[in-house]
């Protein structure tokens, strides 16, 4: 059976960053997939690397050829690959662990044929959180090109390791890497993709790492002419492909901003600054887990790796949604209640402090996403004079209802609920799973009986 995707690196003297490339694959919460590493003539110890991985791992597979560009060992992985799906991945970055599965659910659920995701953007021991499209829900081709001709130089457009691809499209089409072109050689083939597409879906969620080490053409050793030349053959393209996607009038009316992409493109090969713009030290952008909890035994080390793992994928939906962890949490929470609850039991249920609580349900009724209808609830947040009366009241029951406004979070907490069982019961059979249930039910039961 073919695999659901295919996974391309392509890999040349890459052996400092290529073992992290490989391990952030390896351990995609996603596991149908196939790993195509294209040692594309390294004179280094990366065709060892990419061998020792693959006899570890039947998913793998190496090809080991004569040195001939990234454009062209792309173009053999893609005739290679037997995914229903192309993701791409340069072998100095890496993934985020729900990264597959992330782009693959985006694909099937929204029915589309192109997922663009935002990226972690790595400087040294910084990152920045990139992206452009804000808007929520599916768009055409046409909106998507709207958004592009914004902001056309940016990465988000141009590269292919943000993206996941129909390779049924790739074959219709015969789509393939322009081996003469050394600039902007994905930004083509994404256009010349796009063309064929219905509908493109926007995933608000970071699950890749870029890492900024590539220099200029001219560094790279092209010459002048010849980068003048590459860069006439790019606008041509650019520009035929906004006359195919717009219509003339269209096309009149953004004709300046489809010329701005000379001058937006012509910063190539310039490395940001070591402190980019909103950026944060590298390891604080998710939630971190102790690596001694991970490996622990006993019913505490239990407890916390459980609790880590769902976290994770309300963190997910948290970044994809532009919310806090806590909001996520607050309705993950109210969407199992039965009857009212108190805030204190919030917090201890969900493991969270009860002024970061306060603060999400405040949030969310701002976003009229849930609506509280008692009012001890507001008297806790008045002030000192009314701290004493609201100790009395934190083991109070209050109402909270979730608004229509939460029904596109909601879908996203029951996919996180749906990945944390799919990981929990991965390997088990149907019977065992049944089983496993019963007997937690009979824990449950014990457990109550102690308690009540």
């Amino acid at each position: 059976m073919n695999p659901r995707v295919s996974i391309i690196v392509p890999v040349y003297n890459a052996q400092e960053k290529l073992r992290r490339c490989i391990e952030s694959i390896l351990k995609q919460d996603f596991t149908d997939f196939e790993l195509l590493l294209m040692d594309d003539g390294s004179r280094d110890e990366s065709g060892k690397i990419c061998d020792e991985y693959a006899a570890g791992d039947h998913r793998i597979y190496v090809l080991h050829k004569e040195n001939s560009g990234v454009s062209d060992t792309r173009n053999q992985a893609i005739r290679l690959a037997r995914g229903e799906y192309l993701q791409f991945v340069d072998s100095d970055d890496w993934l985020t662990p729900e990264a597959t599965g992330l782009l693959v659910a985006s694909m099937e659920k929204q029915d589309c044929d192109l997922v663009i995701s935002d990226f972690y953007r790595v400087v040294g021991e910084r990152l920045a959180h990139k992206g452009d499209i804000q808007e929520d829900g599916v768009l055409t081709r046409e909106e998507f090109a709207s958004y592009m001709i914004e902001n056309p130089a940016d990465f988000y457009y141009g590269v292919l390791w943000n993206k996941l691809y129909k390779k049924s499209i790739i074959d219709q089409y015969q789509l393939m890497m322009d081996k003469e072109i050394s600039w902007c050689e994905d930004f083509l083939f994404n256009m010349e993709y796009i063309r064929h597409v219905r509908k493109v879906y926007a995933l608000h969620v970071p699950i890749y790492y870029y890492v900024k080490t590539k220099g200029s053409l001219v560094s790279q050793g092209a010459s002048i002419a010849k980068t003048i030349q590459m860069k006439r053959t790019v606008f041509k393209c650019y520009n035929e492909f906004f006359r195919d996607v717009f219509n003339e009038e269209d096309y009149e009316k953004n004709r300046y901003q489809v010329y701005q992409f000379l001058i937006d493109a012509a910063g190539d090969g310039i490395v940001p600054p070591a402190i980019l713009p909103g950026s944060m030290k590298l390891g604080d952008e998710r939630i971190s887990v102790s690596l001694g909890a991970t490996e622990g035994a006993g019913f505490l080390f239990e407890a916390y790796r459980e609790r880590k793992l769902l976290d994770r994928y309300l963190e997910t939906v948290a970044l994809k949604q532009d919310m806090s962890l806590e909001e996520v949490k607050v309705l993950f929470y109210l969407s199992g209640l039965e009857e009212s609850s108190s805030i204190q039991e919030m917090a201890d249920i969900t493991v969270t402090k009860k002024s970061k609580l306060r603060l999400a349900i405040q949030k969310l009724i701002v976003k009229e996403m849930i609506r509280v209808q008692d009012r001890r609830f507001f008297e806790g947040l008045a002030g000192e004079e009314k701290k004493k009366e609201s100790k009395k009241n934190r083991n109070i029951p209050i109402t909270m209802e979730i608004l229509p406004q939460a029904e596109g979070v909601l879908a996203d907490i029951l996919w996180a609920k749906r990945q944390f069982q799919q990981v929990c019961y991965e390997g088990m059979t149907t019977e065992e799973i049944q089983e496993y249930e019963i007997l937690l039910e009979k824990i449950k039961t014990n457990v109550q009986r102690v308690l009540k």
